[in-house]
């Protein structure tokens, strides 16, 4: 892209316009999970069946994203952005309309693709505004993530508690998220190619440096995946819990991320990428061994809370040192993000089979060992980081300092 000018003041504007951005796409993922039990019934799908569909989602994004950057440099980032945010937020309709397997199927595809793409435009901008304001502010965008996902669920539970047919709780979230995506995106950062610019490739492999921090992002998509879908079965199966002690594990898991990224930016700012990530690693291990050893139901929430905390920065850092390691930052995002999405579905049914054929505490065992990798590998984001700080391209001395 080419270089873009604009005062602080617009930088910080822009920084706020795709937090607005990143809580929207978090809003329809809310709002789609509550529903999942209403789709499922209308579809008259068994538990297998609804597995099938739903990993359609992470193929339809992974085959998708790569198509993100070649957008991007045809139309520019805020008309890309605009485009296919709409184009995510209006696909949550698709979900509720489908009748049977093979429609939700290709309705998944769809929603899938829409959100990988988006996904992909939306962390590229996001590396942009870092560029400019030369500190960290991604675990905080992935923050304003959880926040919207937490929202979207809370309305998308008392909908379901008031018994409301889900298409039309799609369609009104759909019209209002719709609505408040296209507004965000009038103030987010307008990145124009440059004149003697190549085109990203349609489709790419990802570079080799986006395959060693994508290696990072899986160990703790990983972790994240197998919490969020077995918290609520570890309590209730492994340790005798109440349904809703179980429930409860889950959404402290939730909550204790989305806080943590929230605050996350000024620790990465104070210790730099890498030595934050070998920290949560280690405090990710911890957590795991609490859960393993874990004989009472507050020992395990502890270890969980421990979990999401050690994890909770690192998917966001992996998106600004892809972003920030080569001259196209939508395709090495895409490259992270393809892993990430791939760990996302795998961890849930990995970790079942290894309790089918084992226990839950060995497939904890599993996910404990992912999360110290945290520890051991975070020197693969050191590409994104000058002295603790995020690398600034020649970009950023395109924003003067109204102060001076």
């Amino acid at each position: 892209m080419g270089d873009v000018a604009c005062t602080r003041g617009e930088a910080r504007r822009a920084r706020y316009a795709v937090a607005a951005v990143f809580a929207v796409h978090g809003a329809v993922t809310g709002s789609f999970a509550t529903r999942v039990p209403w789709i499922q019934d209308h579809a008259s799908l068994s538990a297998g069946q609804l597995g099938f569909a739903l990993a359609f989602t992470a193929l339809g994004a992974s085959c998708a994203m790569p198509l993100a950057g070649r957008i991007s440099h045809r139309f520019g980032s805020r008309a890309a952005l605009r485009g296919l945010l709409t184009l995510w937020t209006l696909s949550l309709v698709l979900p509720g309309l489908a009748p049977n397997l093979w429609t939700l199927c290709l309705a998944m595809f769809t929603y899938g693709a829409s959100a990988g793409m988006a996904d992909v435009a939306m962390n590229a901008l996001g590396v942009e505004v870092e560029r400019l304001l030369e500190k960290s502010i991604m675990s905080g965008l992935h923050g304003m993530w959880s926040a919207g996902a937490l929202v979207g669920s809370a309305a998308g539970t008392l909908a379901a508690h008031l018994g409301s047919d889900a298409r039309l709780h799609f369609a009104l979230a759909a019209a209002t998220l719709t609505a408040l995506g296209l507004v965000a995106c009038t103030w987010v950062l307008d990145l124009q190619p440059a004149e003697d610019e190549e085109p990203p490739p349609r489709f790419a492999l990802p570079p080799r440096s986006a395959l060693l921090i994508g290696a990072v992002g899986f160990c703790a998509v990983f972790a994240e995946g197998a919490s969020l879908d077995w918290s609520a079965v570890f309590l209730r199966d492994r340790l005798d819990s109440s349904a809703g002690v179980a429930a409860a594990c889950t959404t402290g898991f939730m909550l204790t991320m989305a806080v943590a990224r929230i605050a996350g930016d000024a620790v990465v700012n104070r210790f730099g990428a890498v030595r934050t990530v070998r920290a949560g690693g280690v405090v990710a291990g911890l957590g795991g061994l609490l859960i393993v050893v874990a004989g009472h139901p507050v020992v395990a929430m502890a270890g969980f809370g421990l979990m999401g905390l050690g994890i909770a920065v690192v998917v966001p850092l992996c998106f600004a040192a892809a972003g920030h390691a080569g001259p196209h930052p939508s395709q090495a995002i895409a490259g992270v993000a393809t892993i990430t999405y791939t760990s996302g579905l795998i961890a849930p049914g990995l970790i079942g089979g290894v309790a089918q054929t084992t226990s839950l505490m060995v497939s904890f065992c599993v996910v404990t060992v992912l999360a110290c990798g945290l520890a051991v590998f975070a020197g693969v984001l050191r590409t994104a980081e000058r002295g603790g700080a995020p690398q600034v391209s020649p970009r950023a001395a395109a924003v003067p300092d109204p102060r001076s």
